[in-house]
């Protein structure tokens, strides 16, 4: 089976997106990440979930867990607030990652080994410069494993 038919359509964000936008259809969908695109539509970047998830969680919480427990649930509640304001582009990392992206006619192992090496949850599935879908670490088990 090769990469292009096991992509599937996903929902991307642009660079200059809202953040809290962002967030939500990660949260609406329970996506693992999101494609991140520019003006274009050209696949940039992948915004995993977790990534989000450390940027709402205060640098001093992150670097001793112990004090999550001391703070009172109205902070818990305002923890979104942090994304107000903010696009996508600054919630990636500074230092671009490769983008985890294969071609069309990649085997599900070279997919396999592209997430493996990338510790990515997705895959951006390129026909040229097209994105054609996005390849997720479920559906690739999916595939795999499960009879047909």
């Amino acid at each position: 089976m090769h990469a292009g038919e096991m992509a599937e359509e996903f929902p991307v964000v642009d660079l200059d997106s809202h953040a809290l936008d962002a967030a939500r259809l990660l949260a609406e969908h329970r996506l693992p990440g999101i494609v991140v695109t520019d003006r274009t539509g050209c696949p940039q970047s992948i915004l995993p979930a977790s990534e989000v998830v450390q940027f709402l969680v205060p640098s001093y919480v992150r670097d001793d867990p112990s004090l999550a427990r001391v703070l009172d649930e109205s902070m818990a509640d305002r923890v979104a607030d942090k994304l107000g304001g903010k696009t996508v582009r600054s919630l990636l990392p500074d230092e671009p990652a490769e983008l985890p992206r294969v071609d069309a006619d990649d085997t599900i192992i070279e997919v396999a080994a592209i997430m493996a090496r990338l510790r990515c949850p997705l895959v951006a599935v390129m026909e040229g410069k097209t994105l054609l879908g996005v390849i997720s670490a479920s559906r690739l088990l999916q595939l795999a494993l499960l009879p047909r």
